[in-house]
């Protein structure tokens, strides 16, 4: 996962969700792709395992002017947000568990809220 996006705000307005408490996965998909299922289980799953974090899955194609705004070109792209909505770490393709586990805890530590339960970081 990199960073590409730095000073960027996403909100409810953007997000059409609530932000996570401590950060949030925020999930860029399409209809007919199958990595997006994968991502999907994989960030839910994380969601689950860290308190204050939640999973928001946006359809790319419902969402034209985000994507274009945030200059998605192709689905799945993950962002992880910290508690704020800032954009810390991006990731085009299915992102494996371990890197969404260390992005988070780079977007707990932005906020200065500590370390990810339960993944060492």
């Amino acid at each position: 996962m990199r960073v590409r996006d730095e000073g960027k705000r996403l909100g409810v307005a953007e997000l059409g969700a609530e932000l996570g408490e401590r950060a949030t996965l925020v999930q860029f998909s399409s209809a007919f792709c199958a990595p997006c299922r994968a991502t999907r289980r994989i960030l839910g799953e994380v969601a689950e395992l860290v308190p204050g974090v939640i999973h928001v899955e946006i359809d790319a194609e419902a969402h034209l002017s985000l994507v274009r705004t945030l200059d998605i070109v192709k689905t799945p792209t993950v962002l992880v947000l910290d508690a704020d909505g800032r954009v810390v770490r991006r990731a085009a393709g299915q992102p494996r568990k371990a890197d969404v586990i260390a992005a988070l805890g780079q977007a707990v530590r932005a906020e200065g809220a500590g370390s990810v339960e339960g993944s060492g970081v």
